[in-house]
């Protein structure tokens, strides 16, 4: 879905629709010249059985950066007002067409790694731009692989110990601790962090707003 920059509506105002820290330093190693804003939402993050990894995280992004967008719609009457582009994203980690979310204990965060050691795997990020003042958004997301070395049952505990797998996507973070665990991707490795940086900067283009 492309866009055409409104010269007559220049983007004020980045508005990130998410918690992740991780996210946040990417969007801040962009180093854009617009203040950037966050704000969590509580969108819903139920996915239908025939949904491909495509659809679950171009569409929960979706969801994220709606709420977004009613957020901000109801504070219109604050003292500043702003022309937002709101950016939201979603990552999910498919092992052999299983999606592996963010673990819900310990337990299970071992039970992920120990499928995923010795094994390749896809890395979905979808993301959001929606400008809200124009309503135009544009959808799209990335795919990477990667492949985790063959991992020993003390060596994912001691992992999994460390607290780094609790909020992660199949319960490594590629950023961290876990980078120690990959033996190779294929792809954006930024993808794998959460936020496709080159294909972000391509969408922030057809907005008017350049990286580089």
């Amino acid at each position: 879905m492309e866009y055409q920059p409104n010269e007559h509506e220049p983007i004020s105002r980045i508005v990130l629709a998410s918690s992740s820290p991780r996210r946040k330093e990417l969007v801040a190693s962009l180093d854009l010249s617009l203040p950037v804003y966050i704000l969590s939402t509580d969108a819903d993050e139920t996915v239908q059985a025939d949904w491909s990894p495509r659809d679950v995280v171009e569409k929960l992004s979706l969801r994220k950066a709606e709420a977004a967008k009613a957020i901000l719609l109801s504070q219109v009457d604050s003292e500043k007002s702003y022309s937002d582009l709101i950016i939201a994203a979603d990552t999910i980690v498919v092992l052999n067409g299983e999606i592996l979310g963010k673990p819900q204990s310990d337990e299970e965060a071992i039970e992920m790694l120990t499928n995923l050691q010795g094994k390749q795997h896809d890395v979905y990020t979808g993301i959001v731009c929606i400008a809200n003042s124009s309503g135009k958004m544009h959808i799209s997301h990335r795919r990477t692989k990667v492949k985790m070395k063959p991992l020993s049952a003390e060596r994912i505990k001691r992992y999994v110990a460390t607290g780094e797998p609790r909020d992660k996507a199949g319960s490594y973070g590629i950023q961290g601790l876990g980078s120690t665990l990959v033996e190779e991707i294929d792809g954006c490795y930024f993808n794998v962090v959460g936020l496709p940086l080159s294909l972000l900067s391509d969408m922030l283009e057809t907005y008017g707003i350049n990286t580089i």
